[in-house]
């Protein structure tokens, strides 16, 4: 397990600044960076730098201090698609559970089930 697993290396996710912006903006919205991390799929380390650095006018800028690489259309429009998944899956998701938990309410409120 060892060996196979060395042999394996993580390839790192490349991500558009669009995306790194629509992650942080939903942060500065008051979301949870951890809740937005999970729901883009995406480590809430890398989401936590990208506010840091967007705090500090870094976000979009290489290392070398650059401008980060030009964004064609269709990958910020990728980018913003992804970003509209995944608010509406979480969406979908709260849905789902507030159903659930007034049908369980209800179930729990007719005659006969002891209460």
């Amino acid at each position: 397990m060892g060996a196979n697993m060395s042999n394996e290396r993580a390839t790192r996710a490349k991500y558009t600044l669009e995306f790194k912006q629509e992650a942080v903006r939903q942060v500065k919205a008051g979301r949870a960076a951890s809740v937005v991390a999970k729901t883009l799929g995406m480590p809430k380390a890398s989401l936590t730098n990208w506010v840091r650095s967007e705090v500090n006018g870094e976000l979009g800028v290489a290392a070398d201090g650059k401008p980060a690489s030009v964004v064609t259309p269709e990958q910020a429009e990728i980018a913003r698609l992804r970003a509209e998944v995944a608010r509406l899956k979480m969406e979908r998701d709260i849905v789902k559970k507030a159903a659930a938990y007034f049908a369980q309410d209800a179930l729990q409120g007719t005659p006969g089930s002891g209460r």
